[in-house]
């Protein structure tokens, strides 16, 4: 799940696509019907969590940092490589993200409206 107005996760939704040579990942913006449904079900706080969330059957819902790394993790190599920053703390690596989180629009700017998936993508994304 992402802010689908947000272009830093748009993009970043984007380069995974790509890089996802196995086809594992599916996608809906937190702002979706789907992703809304999902944020009751766990009972998400969006004031408190303004972050990428990762859903797995085994692990359930994560988030920040960790969502991050798990996902560059499940690319495979090379960019699984960045599972080597899981070393650092948690709560320095959440820092980090959160930092990046709070200025994203400021930075990299905010779209009026979801992207609307390719007919070509339109299978990685949920509805």
């Amino acid at each position: 799940m992402f802010d689908g107005v947000c272009n830093l996760c748009n993009t970043s939704v984007q380069y995974v696509i790509k890089h996802d040579k196995k086809d594992i990942f599916m996608f809906t913006a937190l702002q979706s019907t789907v992703g809304k449904q999902i944020i009751e079900e766990f009972k998400i706080d969006t004031k408190k969590t303004d972050s990428i969330l990762l859903y797995t059957p085994e692990k359930g819902l994560e988030y920040k940092s960790k969502a991050a790394l798990k996902i560059a993790y499940y690319l495979g190599f090379p960019y699984s490589l960045m599972s080597v920053f899981f070393i650092v703390p948690p709560f320095i690596r959440n820092w980090v993200y959160d930092y990046i989180a709070k200025n994203r629009y400021k930075w990299y700017g905010k779209k009026d409206a979801c992207m609307i998936p390719t007919p070509e993508l339109k299978s990685k994304f949920l509805e």
